[in-house]
């Protein structure tokens, strides 16, 4: 198996829970993932993210993909 590569998407869930006053043991219960999975996702360690998550999430903090998510300048 290959080593796994590094990427370069930053999660903006801390920030947007934040603006809405929102905790992530909410988000948990209103999107239906583990507070684990969803803490993964916050802290940049998941390594893919269901279209099925994506929606709920986005319902949820009533967002769009793009304010979830950007991608950093390759350095």
């Amino acid at each position: 198996m290959p080593p796994e590569e590094a990427h370069r998407v930053s999660v903006h869930i801390e920030k947007l829970l934040a603006e809405r006053g929102m905790t992530l043991t909410e988000l948990s219960a209103r999107v239906g993932i583990t507070l684990a999975n969803l803490s993964n996702l916050k802290n940049g360690h998941a390594r893919a993210i269901r279209f099925s998550t994506l929606t709920a999430l986005c319902d949820a903090l009533q967002c769009q993909p793009g304010d979830l998510f950007t991608v950093e300048p390759d350095s």
